[in-house]
């Protein structure tokens, strides 16, 4: 790995037919990493350092993440980074409703109980977390702890509430887009050393989330994402999840061997 400069970085977008807005922004030094080595090592993180996020940094991270695609260009994402007391709000919400009984109330549609293989792999991963933390099957006291970490967004220091604009609720699209966008968004953040992790607890109880976040009624609650510095000490960030093997998720047609 080598170490650019700000116009290293601004002549090798371009080259790339990538433009940085404001080269100021980037940072003075900035560790380069291959496409392959973002996508292959970023894990999920679910612990973090109390540090704060600088928000230069995480305007940039989103700049990245949007030169996704979308349908017909309709790029239906808008973002809302939450930090400090409005985010500790969102956590002692959340917290009290679950812990209240409350039902959840997603804004997006969440499909039947997982069955079969998804039900496996969701039981995997859930195994291989339990275990890296020490929590036994018994311990339901760890396993409610657990739970909870979720809806206070990881402890991490920032969230950024993935929402979508309301009159595109109808399509299919645009849920397809918003996974897009934030599946570069958490690429982009561990490309300069933030961690982060997809979390759709953090948005169950969207009347907390909407509340304090001053989330606008033109805008669908889709996703929350967890974003920080990593806790290298927290053992599940550790963890890798399994995925399927390329055969077992793809069909080649009309190819010679």
């Amino acid at each position: 790995m080598t170490v650019a400069e700000p116009l290293d970085l601004l002549e090798a977008g371009r080259k790339r037919n990538c433009y940085f807005s404001n080269p100021r922004r980037i940072h003075m030094e900035r560790v380069q990493v291959q496409f392959d080595d973002v996508v292959f090592g970023r894990r999920s993180i679910r612990g973090y350092k109390p540090d704060p996020v600088p928000k230069a940094l995480i305007e940039e991270i989103l700049a990245l993440a949007m030169r996704s695609p979308s349908s017909m260009n309709t790029q239906p994402w808008n973002f809302t980074v939450v930090s400090g007391e409005p985010l500790d709000r969102i956590r002692a919400g959340n917290t009290e409703r679950n812990l209240a009984g409350v039902p959840h109330s997603r804004e997006f549609r969440i499909g039947q109980a997982f069955a079969g293989q998804h039900r496996e792999r969701q039981v995997g991963v859930a195994k291989q977390l339990f275990a890296a933390m020490g929590i036994e099957r018994e311990d339901k006291e760890g396993r409610q702890d657990w739970v909870l970490r979720g809806f206070r967004q990881f402890d991490a220091p920032v969230c950024v509430i993935i929402t979508y604009d309301r009159e595109l609720a109808d399509s299919d699209d645009t849920a397809f887009d918003c996974g897009a966008v934030t599946t570069a968004l958490v690429n982009a953040a561990w490309s300069r050393g933030l961690g982060a992790v997809i979390n759709s607890q953090g948005i169950m109880q969207s009347p907390v989330v909407r509340e304090h976040a001053q989330i606008p009624d033109d805008q669908v609650i889709m996703k929350a994402v967890a974003l920080g510095w990593p806790d290298e000490d927290f053992p599940a960030n550790a963890v890798v999840s399994e995925r399927k093997r390329v055969e077992e998720a793809a069909r080649f047609l009309g190819f010679d061997d």
